[in-house]
């Protein structure tokens, strides 16, 4: 699949609409198998949307433990883009312009094309958790524990005790 969608090629399209395939490793991640993603690209007008379902297995580090893991990649894309300078207008006329819930749209500044590797790099990127956490019973090494703490900086923190208002 190439990597660049052509906003030409998505307006020659029967009904503006193109599919496509991604199946590769995406550099800057540490993919197990590869990103496999389908993908839907439709004109619509002043915008360009692309949906689509993201799969695939990355490594991550456990923040509580920092042993590594792999984490399964499973979920869909929605993306809006802005053919023209939409931000570029309500900045000119002085009006205000209200992001609300999945209004989110990418304002592709005149550019005749979509990268979709990076497209697919940042959703993945967008999708991993917050906290990675290998598993439920992660116990972090116990770094916890009053016997190991890791740091001898944190000693000062076995003799805290905190009495609770009565």
């Amino acid at each position: 699949m190439e990597k660049i969608l052509l906003i030409e090629d998505l307006e020659k399209a029967e009904n503006k609409t193109l599919y496509c395939t991604f199946n590769e490793k995406i550099e800057g991640l540490d993919c197990v198998t590869p990103i496999y993603a389908e993908l839907c690209a439709k004109s619509l007008g002043d915008f360009i949307e692309i949906t689509g379902n993201v799969k695939g297995t990355v490594t991550l580090e456990c923040d509580l433990c920092l042993e590594k893991f792999n984490y399964d990649l499973d979920f869909d894309i929605d993306e809006l883009y802005s053919k023209g300078s939409l931000l570029g207008e309500y900045e000119e006329s002085g009006q205000e312009f209200e992001i609300k819930e999945g209004q989110f749209v990418t304002d592709l500044n005149g550019s005749d094309e979509i990268d979709i590797y990076d497209l697919l790099y940042q959703s993945v990127i967008l999708n991993l958790p917050n906290k990675k956490v290998c598993g439920i019973n992660c116990k972090g090494k116990d770094f916890l524990s009053e016997e190991n703490i890791p740091d001898p900086r944190l000693e000062v923190f076995k003799n805290i005790h905190i009495n609770p208002k009565d």
